[in-house]
């Protein structure tokens, strides 16, 4: 089973292609003109086993948000599309993961159902070019297109970097599991509806 997909959009906006493979290794291949957010989605593919390749051209003179905002709709777009009807997936994953003082966990259910609880605050209003408040914004345009639920929350830490860091981490980590195929239920769904 082959779980790739490659999606675009573009508006007056942005200009975005995604491509991702659920089982790949981890290569990544980044380039948003948001150089911490290229950090974190670099970050994103190698500790979920992502193979992506993202490029998108956005109105960044502005400020980063349309740009984050707009990858995060074409890579939940993406990921929905990889698991086409989620046959023998795991479909729930968590993890935790540690970046020095931070802690953030992540907990994902791929239900078909897009929500997000969001446990996390930031010290500092900006990572380099991009606004703290952006890393929420990117999470909930990922988990509401890819259809998802998704609680992630703040154990400990202060430094913005390593609490942004640890939050993609976490989710990347969390959606490798959810996403994993699961040899016990090949074939079949894993819902009591028999569908997600």
């Amino acid at each position: 089973m082959t779980r790739i997909a490659s999606l675009s959009r573009k508006t007056s906006e942005t200009d975005i292609i995604v491509t991702i493979n659920l089982d790949g290794t981890g290569q990544t291949d980044i380039d948003t003109g948001v150089g911490f957010f290229d950090h974190m989605l670099d970050a994103f593919g190698r500790h979920g086993l992502f193979d992506l390749a993202i490029v998108a051209k956005g109105d960044v003179h502005i400020d980063a948000h349309h740009t984050v905002e707009d990858v995060g709709i074409v890579l939940g777009q993406a990921i929905a599309t990889a698991l086409a009807d989620k046959r023998g997936i795991q479909r729930f994953g968590q993890a935790a993961v540690p970046m020095d003082e931070a802690l953030v966990e992540a907990v994902i259910d791929l239900s078909g159902r897009a929500f997000v609880a969001w446990g996390i605050s930031f010290e500092r209003p900006m990572l380099g070019e991009m606004d703290t408040q952006l890393v929420e914004e990117f999470f909930r345009a990922l988990a509401g297109n890819g259809f998802f639920n998704l609680h992630v929350r703040q154990l400990a830490g202060h430094n913005a970097h390593h609490v942004a860091e640890a939050a993609f981490k976490s989710v990347a980590r969390a959606l490798r599991t959810a996403t994993t195929l699961e040899p016990r239920i090949a074939g079949l769904i894993p819902s009591t509806k028999g569908t997600l």
